[in-house]
């Protein structure tokens, strides 16, 4: 069982959850310079996970969850929590290389962390857009627009404060005070008021585009090599050379992902070749039909 898995059989299955993509992070804090120190929180040796979870309620609702796996204890827990409706923004940090570091900005509270990996950053921020876009109406979106130049959460704020507005008195009518508010129309509108978008900044264009599907499973081989390279690295197998156990292993691995990485490649540059072909074909076609066209206008007319 993959470590995804069993996170989510153990913290997200009980609540009815289902778990999208958990990355291992670690607390940063930046310092003068470049330097960056990793933080301990001590009471021993732990991981911490940030996993992006949707609940199986209607409607579905984004959750952000931290997870820690402790040494000699329970498996995984789950710490702290958020909605994605608390999340006002999301650093990528650089938008023209691939990093490791991310920044995640709620209402209360800001947490800075960086990946094992640049990729496994990636594969968080790209999984986290997608499903925003898919359960939240996404970063862009704005709400259906009504006459008069109100959307549709403004026209029915303006309903009810009007609802609420006391109508004018008559000649003659003795003035009675105001009343205190109601708690109805109070909690209706603070109701109406359209939730907040969060901001994906400094992120990668690859991140935030079309191509998600391509670019995740990208992302993903990238992470499998490098925990094949680590994991063949650590066993040490192979034969070193000048003193460096698994040397030539990683070599190897190195060189199966440099030839993955091309063929993937070569596949996007032939997909495009053949979207230029068949652009060519239709134009060629709206040319014959338009020749086609004329010459049976010129036979009638004869």
């Amino acid at each position: 069982m993959s470590l995804q898995s069993a996170i989510n059989q153990k913290v997200f299955v009980p609540r009815e959850e289902r778990l999208l993509v958990a990355v291992e992070v670690r607390r940063r804090r930046r310092r003068t310079g470049r330097r960056i120190a990793f933080l301990s929180a001590g009471g021993g040796e732990y991981k911490t996970f940030i996993c992006l979870s949707v609940t199986k309620k209607t409607p579905p609702q984004l959750v952000i969850t931290k997870v820690k796996q402790f040494a000699g204890s329970a498996p995984f827990v789950a710490r702290s929590q958020w909605g994605v409706d608390q999340l006002r923004q999301v650093n990528g940090i650089n938008p023209y290389k691939d990093s490791p570091e991310f920044d995640l900005v709620f209402d209360n509270t800001l947490d800075q962390w960086v990946c094992s990996s640049s990729a496994e950053k990636c594969i968080f921020i790209l999984v986290l857009y997608q499903a925003y876009k898919m359960y939240s109406g996404g970063p862009t979106g704005a709400p259906g627009s009504l006459p008069g130049g109100l959307g549709k959460v403004g026209a029915i704020r303006r309903m009810s404060l009007d609802a609420g507005r006391i109508p004018p008195r008559s000649p003659g009518e003795p003035q009675v005070p105001p009343g205190p508010k109601s708690k109805t129309l109070t909690a209706r509108r603070k109701s109406c008021v359209p939730a907040r978008r969060t901001d994906f900044i400094n992120c990668q264009p690859r991140l935030t585009g079309d191509a998600c599907a391509m670019n995740l499973a990208i992302y993903r081989c990238k992470v499998f090599f490098t925990r094949l390279r680590k994991r063949m690295a650590a066993k040490g197998t192979g034969t070193p050379s000048k003193g460096k156990p698994g040397q030539r292993s990683s070599r190897l691995v190195g060189n199966a992902f440099q030839r993955v990485t091309v063929s993937v490649g070569e596949r996007g540059e032939r997909l495009s070749k053949a979207e230029d072909q068949t652009v060519e074909l239709m134009h060629k076609a709206q040319q014959f039909a338009d020749t086609a066209h004329k010459v049976r206008n010129q036979g009638s007319l004869e």
